[in-house]
């Protein structure tokens, strides 16, 4: 998806702009994982949408913020049916440009970004990661800071040969612990080995870097405050945590387009509260599908 160049540039003005992907979940629930060769029952089937990218933007769309997405999608019926997602959650896709090809995030390139160049430049904020070709992310990356538009950078999935001018490009730099780890070759397993995982990047050119420890919470460090500084995170007892990293990014996007006066610790605490009630209301609609599936056993068992 792509902005035409001759879009008047005041329905061109969006808060947070994400560069990045689009995939379709093919998800299926069984008991265990089949071992090689078996064929096992699942007793669950369910097409979602996902891509790190286009899960951050519905997020800050959710809370808010006016967003758009920047990528590509395939002329298919997932296709069409991701480009009616984003607006059902009122984010702006511009003009489709759709291509025929199942690896369509793989395809937005500099032509792209060019016919996108308005729509970045005029943004507060600028999200991006890994899962477009990394030198399409660094080229938004670039022009955001170029037209000093504030810039979120979540190396996911993480390259152990980042290029280095993706921490200099980036204001926040936030990854989780396992992306630190391949980034820093420190292995995060405690908020102390997450401090010095968050200097390395710092020395690397990061403005802040925020260091996600799942239910832990996470770690920040900024150039002025290189005291990694825990905030921990609201307990809930998470049954499926997917999702809940590009909801933080999404949350900390919008509260940094909305609310820049905030200190990036609250951003950073809000964003983490955020993303733990993912988690929990997971944990509800799992037991309410339980509840149900016992009802309906109940009911047959009556009859």
């Amino acid at each position: 998806m792509s902005f035409p160049e001759n879009l008047p540039s005041d329905s061109m003005v969006y808060d947070v702009v994400v560069v990045g992907s689009c995939m379709t979940d093919l998800v299926s629930y069984t008991p265990r994982l089949p071992k090689a060769g078996e064929t096992i029952h699942g007793h669950k089937f369910f097409i979602g949408f996902g891509g790190k990218g286009a899960n951050q933007c519905i997020q800050a769309a959710r809370l808010g913020a006016k967003s758009a997405m920047v990528s590509k999608v395939g002329k298919d019926s997932f296709g069409d049916n991701y480009i009616e997602n984003f607006k059902s959650n009122g984010v702006s896709t511009g003009q489709n440009a759709i291509v025929i090809v199942a690896g369509a995030n793989l395809l937005l390139n500099s032509e792209d970004l060019e016919r996108a160049s308005k729509v970045i430049d005029c943004a507060k904020v600028v999200v991006c990661q890994l899962e477009i070709r990394p030198a399409i992310t660094l080229e938004a990356l670039k022009i955001a800071r170029k037209a000093g538009v504030k810039t979120i950078f979540n190396p996911a999935p993480a390259i152990a040969d980042l290029d280095p001018e993706f921490y200099k490009e980036t204001d926040v730099f936030c990854c989780n612990e396992t992306e630190a780890e391949i980034l820093t070759g420190i292995e995060v397993c405690n908020v102390e080995n997450a401090g010095k995982a968050g200097s390395v990047l710092l020395e690397k050119g990061c403005g802040s870097v925020i260091i996600t420890l799942g239910a832990e919470g996470s770690v920040l460090m900024s150039r002025d405050k290189r005291t990694p500084h825990y905030i921990p995170t609201k307990k809930v007892k998470a049954v499926d945590t997917t999702g809940a990293g590009d909801s933080f990014v999404g949350a900390l996007a919008f509260y940094m387009a909305y609310y820049p006066s905030l200190e990036l610790e609250e951003m950073n605490r809000r964003a983490c509260d955020i993303a733990s009630i993912l988690t929990n209301l997971y944990q509800r609609l799992v037991i309410e599908e339980k509840r149900i599936q016992e009802e309906v056993g109940e009911s047959r068992d009556e009859g």
